[in-house]
């Protein structure tokens, strides 16, 4: 396994509600819309019809919600969704006013420097409210993963966004699980999305696991702009001997295609055989990087145990 030299940051938002309000199970999917539709409040010059724009090639929005690579992997679709994720596992619903909500921004490569732009959106989405309900809130605060304070109130400290590499995330969490002992478990939090020969998965794969988890630690190197190659599963792969599965579906609206969506995977708990190192190492730098579809919306979010 290479450097993983794919630079990120992982912030965590707090919000409060400064009503009672309702709000969906899955809220990732009202976080990411409404902050595509904050966006194109704040840079759209146009009517928000993207593809017959003549701005299109310059266009924050687009630079932002649909960052291109540097490197164009032969697999990815040129429209994928690169250099951000957000993640929220609350699935709390009734909320009063005062209450909070935490959610966590995932920003990669050049995306970083563009963090102001985010948290404008997300303030604006505040003051414009969240999902059906227009649920207002005030971001309390934002942190980075050492819990420094990059938001605090109306100050904002760029310099402590706590600029890291997927390869020193991995680096730690090898220390951690050598003095824990690993397990050779993988918990998906979130539901994951795959493919094996052409099908979606209806109970987890060993083989599409891995070759998601190494493409997408390719894309990302592509991202960059790293001439990397993607490594090769001509080893002997570990073997599932236990697994509980879960299927789910989440519900969308999207503004792009005028209509509701499902977004639907798998989640639950892998116990493999052992893990080689090397697929170990592969596995950790995916908990940050997600894999599988929608990862965007916070699918394929997992945690080695």
């Amino acid at each position: 396994m290479d450097a993983l030299n794919i630079r990120y940051v992982d912030l965590k938002f707090t919000l409060a509600f400064v009503e009672d309000c309702r709000l969906p199970e899955y809220k990732t999917s009202a976080l990411r819309g409404g902050m595509g539709q904050m966006l194109l409040q704040q840079n759209c010059i146009r009517d928000g019809k993207c593809e017959d724009c003549s701005f299109e090639s310059e266009c924050l929005v687009r630079r932002m919600m649909y960052a291109k690579y540097e490197i164009q992997p032969k697999f990815a679709n040129r429209g994928d969704s690169m250099g951000y994720v957000i993640e929220c596992e609350s699935k709390k619903e009734n909320f009063r006013k005062g209450d909070r909500l935490e959610f966590h921004l995932l920003l990669y490569g050049k995306l970083i420097v563009h963090f102001s732009q985010f948290l404008q959106a997300f303030y604006m989405l505040g003051q414009m409210g969240i999902g059906k309900a227009h649920a207002h809130y005030q971001i309390l605060s934002v942190e980075n993963e050492q819990g420094e304070r990059v938001v605090d109130g109306s100050q904002v400290y760029l310099h402590k966004l706590g600029v890291s590499t997927i390869g020193e995330y991995v680096e730690k969490r090898k220390k951690l699980l050598e003095k824990e002992g690993c397990q050779n478990t993988v918990v998906f939090q979130t539901p994951v999305t795959l493919k094996y020969e052409g099908d979606f998965l209806q109970t987890f794969h060993s083989l599409a696991i891995f070759r998601s988890v190494l493409r997408r630690i390719y894309s990302f190197h592509c991202f960059e702009g790293q001439d990397i190659p993607l490594m090769e599963l001509d080893m002997e792969l570990p073997d599932i001997v236990r697994q509980s599965v879960k299927f789910e579906s989440v519900l969308r609206f999207s503004s792009t295609m005028g209509k509701r969506m499902s977004l639907k995977g798998i989640r639950g708990e892998v116990v493999f055989d052992y893990l080689p190192e090397e697929l170990l190492i592969a596995l950790l730098a995916g908990e940050k990087l997600h894999i599988g579809k929608n990862t965007s919306f916070g699918f394929g979010k997992y945690t080695v145990m």
